[in-house]
């Protein structure tokens, strides 16, 4: 019995972990938002014709007659949903878009894990006129059945993240005690559970048709500013390359994912931030992935773009995770990229 009580408790300790809800705090000593307009729209896709199914009767819902569905026929795929806010007063010269990371959505520009404003929150207010995407294949963005995405969805544990994102210096625990970060970590463990509850599933073969999403988006808009974080980084440097004319600047937040080297030309008029965290030396993989940036980034200086790295210790802004715009300065560092947009003339 003692030890069924440990393992409920457990679990209500897990489980009461990441309810932490937005409240009136989160926007305490700020000025109202005044967005003259938002909405959204899906954008992109492609037809599929799927044939040789097998005909079935399926009740949707319970006590419901059954309904015979032949799943033959044309299925339209691969779109991605966009959400926009226009702020009163426009301030930016051109728009912002805000592309999310591996396993994630646009959750992840909106409010924090724990329950503070996110960065969409920041720029609407500095007058830009935001676009928060769900990429294909997530959120929704929708799925599409395994008789068009050839591979299985990736998924991740919970404890997954804790360290891979950098936010625990030792493996999770589903014990507060046990559960150790870096000593100056910023991301919030309080809202490590509500963050997870953000993760969804993912896909390797459908990088193409996200890009190709992405591409569409960025007509549909037209000039704007990209900014991106860590899978992100990939499509954006990509869909730069393939319209240097409409992206005007890009940043780069973690770049995991990269542009093509043979196309850095492209980009030689484009004004581009590369912004990192912390504990990165400390990490497997991350010292990889930022050498290989850092030397994409060298070729687009060399076409003649304007670059700029941003390593956040450098200058002492310790402590932050993979996931910036979560963490418990994500309004300092999100200032910091403000700072960058003025001084590139792309905002007031």
């Amino acid at each position: 019995m003692l030890n069924r009580f440990k393992q409920l408790f457990g679990f209500m300790a897990l489980g009461t972990l990441g309810m932490v809800m937005p409240g009136p705090a989160s926007a305490q000593n700020k000025p109202p938002l005044n967005i003259a307009d938002f909405g959204s729209f899906h954008i992109g896709g492609r037809l599929v014709d799927i044939q040789g199914q097998p005909v079935k009767e399926v009740v949707f819902t319970p006590g419901g007659a059954p309904a015979k569905i032949d799943p033959n026929g044309k299925y339209l795929v691969e779109s991605m949903y966009v959400q926009y806010f226009t702020p009163a007063t426009v301030k930016a010269k051109y728009p912002l878009l805000m592309w999310h990371g591996g396993g994630l959505t646009g959750v992840t520009y909106e409010t924090t894990p724990d329950g503070r404003e996110g960065w969409a929150h920041f720029f609407i207010r500095n007058g830009w006129k935001t676009y928060v995407s769900d990429a294909v294949e997530r959120g929704r963005s929708g799925w599409a059945s395994s008789d068009i995405w050839p591979s299985p969805a990736q998924f991740l544990p919970i404890e997954n993240p804790w360290n891979r994102f950098r936010m625990g210096a030792k493996p999770w625990s589903d014990d507060p005690a046990k559960r150790e970060q870096y000593a100056e970590g910023q991301f919030p463990p309080e809202g490590y559970l509500n963050f997870m509850r953000q993760v969804v599933p993912r896909w390797t073969t459908t990088d193409d048709a996200i890009i190709r999403a992405y591409t569409e988006l960025v007509d549909k808009v037209g000039p704007c500013v990209v900014l991106v974080h860590s899978q992100g980084g990939q499509f954006g440097q990509k869909v730069a390359q393939a319209r240097p004319d409409l992206v005007k600047g890009l940043i780069l937040v973690e770049p995991a994912g990269f542009g093509d080297p043979a196309k850095a030309d492209a980009l030689k008029n484009t004004k581009i931030l590369t912004v990192y965290g912390d504990y990165i030396a400390q990490d497997s993989r991350w010292p990889g992935m930022r050498k290989t940036q850092l030397a994409l980034n060298e070729r687009y200086r060399q076409a003649g773009a304007q670059v700029e790295v941003i390593d956040l210790p450098e200058h002492g802004i310790k402590g932050n995770s993979h996931m910036l715009m979560m963490d418990r300065n994500n309004q300092q560092i999100a200032q910091l990229i403000q700072d960058w947009l003025k001084r590139q003339g792309l905002a007031e």
